[in-house]
């Protein structure tokens, strides 16, 4: 019998701003926009506790570690010439 190896999902810490809560997220629970600049770039999901719709900006870092970990994203572009 051969013994596969299982990769466990990966998980998020997050936190909501409205109500304080701490949790864990998997990669599909998160949404990763990627614009033009800093301004433009965050990540965003619905707090599992009380349901608010959070957004946060996403620097460089983070876009690395929620890209790596297979949230979805989706590149938003410029409408400058």
């Amino acid at each position: 019998m051969r013994n596969a190896s299982v990769i466990p999902p990966v998980l998020f810490k997050a936190a909501c701003p409205d109500c304080r809560a701490r949790f864990e997220l998997d990669a599909p629970a998160l949404r990763l926009a990627i614009g033009g600049s800093s301004r433009t770039t965050f990540y965003s999901f619905t707090c599992p506790e009380c349901g608010a719709a959070v957004r946060k900006p996403a620097g460089e870092r983070i876009v690395e570690l929620l890209t790596g970990g297979g949230v979805s994203t989706l590149r938003l572009h410029s409408t400058a010439p």
